[in-house]
């Protein structure tokens, strides 16, 4: 009986004592963190390119360590052209450029992150009402501002498959891309390029096509976003303006929101009216004003000047 007793005893002691035991290191993650190559901090490989903090709400630590092995795989085996930044299309790029045209973008990243914390919002979809209003220009630099975050994960994307402009601006090639994807002639790592020390990825548009449309909605590009998406903290898509064609309607199905740009001095009313109630349904986030006549404030850099509205 006593030692029944000691049994229970002992038993009742262990269950108050609480054990503090590692989670197991598996071996195959072992090896993919030994086979990762080690990236230099972004300071010590480009004197212009910095790291500012990043601006996310919290998320799960284990859903994030998950991502990052995905993130790996495609940072290891993607393309890497090796980019030529493009001053006159990036302002990041321009240590000429005036402080506050940057700014512009940083704000616009704030704002979105806003909209973050109150929605869902991780892949964006840049557009206007027609071409000629600077919206390729907005994409890119966004996806600069949001990638230029530690450790902050953006893909952009050129969806413009009709005239895709995208690619200059890092001087990198146009195929193969995202047409290629979509044809079924290529996989996402052949598409996939990167060649920053930030955690900036792009896809470019590709070769034109003849049925950009029909691309479109033949549904790759829905399980692209599906399978990739999740695995960036951002992912910027341009596309062609919303009036002369479907492509933009379409694309914004597939996106969280809709950011649209507005040429000051040139998209005329009715067409930005008639843009926005077009994608009001499709989420509208807000207008980005672009080339605003602010020269007495914050100078002219290009011809293109950045005044931001995003809706709550």
């Amino acid at each position: 009986m006593s030692r029944i007793h000691e049994a229970l005893k002992r038993a009742e002691q262990q269950r108050t004592v609480p054990l503090e035991v590692p989670p197991p290191i598996l071996p195959e993650v072992q090896t993919r963190v030994a086979e990762s190559p080690t990236i230099p901090p972004p300071a010590l490989l480009d004197p212009l390119v910095h790291s500012e903090p990043l601006i996310h709400s919290e998320i799960d630590t284990k859903t994030r360590a998950a991502e990052f092995l995905r993130f790996d795989d495609i940072w290891t085996h993607c393309a890497n052209p090796g980019w030529r930044l493009d001053p006159e299309r990036t302002v990041f790029a321009d240590p000429t450029a005036p402080p506050a045209v940057r700014e512009q973008f940083r704000t616009l990243r704030s704002r979105l992150y806003q909209v973050r914390d109150k929605q869902p919002l991780r892949s964006i979809l840049i557009t206007s009402s027609l071409p000629g209003e600077g919206k390729t220009f907005v994409a890119n630099n966004l996806a600069h501002a949001l990638a230029r975050q530690q450790n902050c994960r953006v893909l952009l994307i050129d969806a413009d498959l009709r005239r895709p402009d995208l690619h200059p601006s890092f001087r990198a090639p146009n195929s193969p891309g995202l047409a290629e994807y979509l044809k079924g002639e290529a996989t996402e790592m052949t598409v996939i390029q990167r060649g920053l020390p930030e955690y900036l990825c792009f896809i470019p548009g590709g070769t034109k096509s003849e049925n950009p449309a029909e691309l479109l909605a033949n549904g790759r590009l829905k399980s692209l976003l599906q399978t990739i998406g999740p695995v960036f903290d951002w992912v910027i898509l341009d596309s062609p303006p919303t009036l002369p064609v479907s492509d933009a309607l379409m694309l914004a199905e597939l996106c969280d929101g809709v950011l649209t740009v507005v040429r000051a001095a040139q998209t005329g009313f009715d067409s930005a009216q008639k843009s926005c109630q077009q994608l009001r349904e499709k989420n509208l986030l807000g207008v980005a004003l672009n080339c605003a006549d602010d020269a007495a404030a914050y100078g002219s850099y290009y011809n293109e000047e950045l005044k931001t509205g995003v809706a709550n």
